[in-house]
């Protein structure tokens, strides 16, 4: 059935684009539904919180399904708790399944940690320790969450600050094992890679020539906060509050230059700027990506070391 619009549009309204195309895409913030509409660029796609819009009704539905007519749309969790060792929430699975019907999402993507406890709820993603019980809980999790849903998700690697003793396995074996039992796609957030590459002491690109870049269906680029430990050592903060880094725009050219152009969403949850600062972020992930179209490395998604 045709979709409608405004205040009129129902859970089965059906849009025309449910492809994400290789090309850079923003976040959606309330404040920059207009600019977005009417700026001669048009985005590749944009991406929403699915905890945002799982009321029934309202200004937020309203915004969304403009901006749904025009645009390719991600939905994006972070509630799920999918690293939790309790029970996956199913009131909380059962209104992302109705997000997920009523815009027709190209891609729907989780992150690998936790964020409840019996029933508190934290702001912080929190991690998990890479051993065989969390790894067998997790794929249990995404089985479900992907029965419910009646589609693939894509699970994203995590910023952390520390490792858990007891981990008997490393973070890119854990979630090429994850995406190997459970069918999952990924979703490799590149300032994640390099926030914690930088605060436990590894290369990045270590990292990434293990990580199994053939299930990566999505990339973010963010920006990070600099600190200093307690050492005096620095600390990076995955604060999503300003301009990606450029030592995280040098790991993305290698890896889209790898792997080949694949959809990139820019990430800015804090301290929210106009419109044309995300926009000029984008403009430089489009750049890359139409640059690297024609040269990546053929038959392989493995970043080399350098």
């Amino acid at each position: 059935m045709p979709a409608t619009s405004g205040a009129k549009t129902h859970i089965n309204a059906r849009f025309e684009d449910k492809s994400i195309p290789p090309r850079a895409g923003a976040g959606l913030k309330a404040e920059h539904v207009d600019a977005i509409l009417q700026d001669d660029y048009h985005i590749g796609f944009l991406e929403v919180h699915a905890e945002n819009y799982m009321g029934d009704g309202g200004a937020p539905h309203r915004a969304l399904n403009a901006i749904r007519q025009n645009f390719p749309l991600c939905v994006h969790g972070v509630g799920l708790s999918i690293g939790s060792e309790k029970a996956l929430d199913k009131v909380h699975l059962d209104r992302l399944k109705k997000v997920v019907e009523r815009y027709e999402p190209g891609l729907v993507s989780e992150h690998l940690a936790w964020s409840t406890h019996d029933n508190s709820y934290y702001n912080d993603l929190l991690p998990v320790p890479y051993d065989q019980p969390t790894l067998d809980r997790v794929c249990d999790h995404i089985d479900q969450v992907q029965e419910v849903l009646g589609r693939k998700i894509l699970l994203e690697n995590p910023s952390t600050y520390l490792q858990f003793d007891h981990s008997t396995m490393s973070e890119t074996d854990f979630i090429a094992q994850i995406a190997r039992r459970s069918g999952c796609g990924l979703l490799l957030d590149i300032n994640n890679v390099f926030v914690s590459a930088t605060n436990q002491h590894y290369r990045p690109l270590t990292y990434l020539s293990e990580f199994p870049l053939e299930k990566v269906e999505e990339i973010h680029l963010a920006g990070h906060a600099t600190d200093t430990d307690d050492d005096g050592r620095p600390l990076l903060i995955d604060a999503h509050d300003r301009p990606v880094d450029d030592a995280v725009w040098k790991l993305y050219d290698i890896v889209i230059g790898q792997m080949g152009p694949v959809p990139t969403l820019i990430e800015w949850d804090n301290d929210v700027p106009d419109w044309p600062v995300l926009r000029r972020e984008a403009l430089r992930a489009d750049e890359i990506l139409e640059r690297r179209a024609g040269n990546y490395m053929l038959g392989s998604r493995h970043a080399a070391v350098c």
